[in-house]
This record gives structure tokens, sequence and C-alpha cells, in this order.
């Protein structure tokens, strides 16, 4: 079943539930965190449990934060997001930095404004910084002085990746051992703490930060076997591309956005603007959507498989959820 007719199905499924018959919400108020690799259908079921219990969404994406960006990030529709107010989504322009640090501190005054009004908010979403940080917390992080993070991508865009690797091999053996080295934004993020405060970042990540949230909070992850999972990827990116992917991109530069800010990073865009610049050809840079879609989504599991209290449901018993969520709300 592909993406699109698995959303369809889900959504006419869940309209059938009144909200009349949501549950009486006990307190504390609850927040409900769906996750899952990408393309597995998280926005179905989000949408269908606000539109169920009555209440509001909030996205964990650190991709659809950004406006202009809505094909590559499967962002909802406007049609999808009738009558369901999300928060999160066209929240930046592309050239605004953001951090997990930031979206904790953003999206957790958001709650106490949501849970003055509803028991139950649905937050959905695959980033996992995102939603390690509302879960955990973030660690205080010195602050970075413009200059140094202005040198750091200076030279990165001067002289590549490479570069700055073997200076984070250097100073931060720890971080370079476990980082994705084929994530700037994070090489350059661990190498600026560094150069600001003389330590390296896996320092001030030594020590867990457990904060004290004022409300419930359930995990809950779909999975599909993988073959499906990678099929279905395929299958979206294809959608993407008949939708206009490309323009998208396209359209982006055009606006004066460049390669190097953290929005245009995203898969999708990042392989579309090598092939802008000559670097590939077109069919490369569709192979590596699809190869580095299907690489993200084995991180997301990677990260996920940590937190033993997420409550796992296959994607295709997507209608089991509610029963559930009704059962501990």
């Amino acid at each position: 079943m592909s993406a699109d007719i698995y959303l369809a199905a889900a959504l006419s499924w869940y309209s059938c539930i009144s909200v009349e018959n949501a549950p009486a919400y006990p307190s504390p108020p609850t927040l409900i965190s769906i996750v899952g690799p990408t393309a597995v259908g998280k926005t179905a079921l989000a949408i269908a449990l606000a539109r169920a219990l009555g209440t509001e969404i909030i996205s964990c994406d650190a991709r659809q934060i950004y406006r202009y960006l809505d094909i590559g990030t499967a962002k909802p529709s406007m049609e999808e997001r009738a009558g369901i107010p999300h928060h999160f989504i066209d929240y930046l322009l592309p050239d605004q930095p953001y951090t997990a640090g930031q979206y904790e501190q953003e999206a957790g005054a958001l709650l106490q404004r949501l849970f003055q009004q509803y028991r139950v908010v649905v937050m959905v979403g695959g980033s996992t910084l995102y939603a390690h940080a509302l879960w955990e917390g973030i660690h205080d992080m010195p602050p970075i002085p413009p200059a140094i993070r202005q040198q750091l991508w200076h030279t990165f865009e001067q002289q590549g990746l490479q570069v700055l690797l073997e200076e984070l091999q250097r100073v931060d053996p720890e971080t370079y051992a476990r980082i994705d080295r084929q994530n700037h934004s994070r090489v350059i993020r661990a190498l600026e703490v560094h150069r600001a405060s003389g330590k390296p970042i896996s320092h001030f990540r030594s020590s867990p930060k457990a904060p004290k949230r004022p409300y419930r909070l359930l995990k809950i992850g779909l999975r599909l076997d993988r073959a499906l999972l990678y099929q279905r990827i395929n299958e979206r990116v294809d959608s993407m591309l008949a939708a206009g992917l490309e323009d998208e991109v396209k359209n982006l530069l055009e606006r004066g956005y460049k390669p190097s800010h953290q929005a245009l990073q995203s898969i999708g865009y990042q392989e579309f603007i090598q092939f802008f610049e000559g670097k590939i050809p077109q069919q490369e840079a569709i192979r590596l959507i699809k190869r580095n879609s299907r690489r993200y989504a084995k991180r997301q599991l990677t990260f996920y498989r940590r937190y033993e209290d997420i409550q796992w449901f296959e994607a295709s018993e997507a209608h089991r959820v509610l029963a559930w969520v009704q059962q501990r709300i």
C-alpha cells in the first residue's frame, strides 16, 4: 500500500470516530508523542488521533519547521491540516538557524498554554533530537560567539567537510567516533562548542538532564517490515518528484537561500543542489535521495531502540492505537 493510500485509509477509518465519544481527561495532562521511521505513517495517525480527541498537534520535525520546504519534507497539506491547528510548521524562514535547545524551550512554553485548554496534546515527527529535547531535555551548552560560527561555516564552504572532520578528530575523538560524519551541521556544532569553551561537546553531555515535566508522556511508535518500509520510502520519493520537488529546490535557490543554510541540508534538497551545481547527473541525485532516505530511517530506528517505554504498533495496526490511548488517559 502506498503512503498516500495509507493516509487516506487511516483518515477515513478515524473520521467515523466522534469527538463527543472521546474520554474524559484526568489530571495531569498528557502529551502523546508519535514516532517512527520516515514514511511509516506518523502524520496520518497524528491527524486521526488529534481529530478523535479534539486537540491540537505539535510538529516534531526539524525540516517541516521551515517555510517553502513543502514537497521534500512531506509536509501535511492544508487540506489534511483543516480543522486541526498544527504548530511548528512553516515556523521559520529557510535562512534562520534553529537548535533542539530552542525547540525544547519554545515547545515547552507552547505546551503550557495548550494544556490550559486541552488535557491531551499530540506531538508527531521523526526528528530524534527534537523528541529527545522534550523527552529528556537538552544539556546546557556554552554560548557561541557569532564570529566562531561564521568562521566555521566559511571554512566549510571554502575548504569542505574533511578539514573540519580532521579538527574534530584531534580535539574531540569521542564525538568524532560516534557522530554522523556526513552531517556537517552536527560536525560544525561540535567544533563551535569546543572553540567557544575549550571543552569537547561530550563534556557537556556527560551527565543526563532529567527535567520534571508537568505532564504525562505517552510514547507511541509505528514500525513496518524493512522491505515494505523501503518500498514505501521509494514510492514516496517518486511521488515527491512527480509533485515538483526539483522545481521546489530550484525556487528556494532563486529566492536567494544558500546551500549552506541549515534548511537546505535536508535530504531531497542537498542532492538536487549537487545536480544543479553539475556535480552529479539527475538520475544519480534521485538515487541518492532514495538511498539517503532509507539510511535516515535506519538511524531513526536505532535511536528509538534505546527507549524501552515506547509502545510499538505495526503500521497496519494503527486502528488499535486509539483504544490503547483511551485506556491510559
